[in-house]
């Protein structure tokens, strides 16, 4: 499925990927044919074939956080595509390195992603052409959960890929080790609420929905 406006500089291409079906996007920007690939959570051959069929080059791999169905490809597309940039908040940077604290040892696997070509924290931007998404550190989740964000155009709205922190009716799980309740209400309230409404919120999981939406339908953060 792809998200494409004629007026939208950026080509977003979504896949759902690994057992916990998770949301690998392929955003490219339209001009150079620069792509940022976010949280390949598994099936590297699927998301490696759907950058083929792009026509893109991938400059940039981001993990939204380190459990293991955001990075699990992250491996096999650094070795198919060495001169990507691996890019994961500091905090959640030795989870892409140890089973154990990726999750992926609960379920009988032991997933590693290479090491972090570069940490990020809030403020950093990740830019393709002339295109820059903005980093938002969420904690909560996980201590370096991040967000994404690209402000849009006069003419098409901003988007935000908000990893495991915020989705449609719903929110992260806080449950899990690292989690902070407090610190996922939080964020999403003084950080993403303070976006535009219209603003398209692409999750890790399950469908899109918009600032907006959330603000007012979200049942685990009331209205604002």
């Amino acid at each position: 499925m792809s998200i494409e406006e004629k007026q939208r500089p950026v080509r977003v291409d979504m896949l759902t990927v690994g057992p916990m079906q998770a949301v690998c996007y392929l955003v490219t920007d339209k001009a150079t044919d620069e792509m940022m690939v976010v949280d390949p959570g598994g099936d590297a051959g699927l998301v490696a074939e759907s950058i083929r069929m792009a026509g893109a080059r991938p400059k940039f791999i981001v993990n939204t956080h380190g459990h293991a169905d955001h990075i699990a490809a992250n491996a096999e597309l650094k070795e198919r595509y060495p001169e990507t940039e691996l890019c994961v908040h500091s905090a959640d940077a030795e989870l892409l390195l140890e089973p154990v604290k990726n999750l992926s040892a609960l379920f009988g696997r032991s997933i590693k992603s290479p090491p972090a070509d570069r940490t990020v924290e809030q403020g950093d931007e990740i830019a393709l052409g002339k295109n820059c998404f903005k980093v938002i550190h969420l904690p909560g989740h996980t201590p370096g959960g991040i967000a994404l964000y690209w402000p849009g155009t006069d003419s098409v709205a901003p988007m935000l890929f908000s990893g495991d922190t915020l989705f449609a009716g719903g929110i992260g799980r806080t449950d899990l080790p690292g989690g902070d309740e407090e610190a996922l209400i939080a964020a999403i309230r003084e950080k993403l609420f303070t976006l535009p409404d219209d603003s398209l919120v692409l999750p890790g999981h399950g469908p899109c929905t918009t600032i907006g939406r959330e603000k007012q339908t979200n049942p685990f953060l009331g209205t604002a």
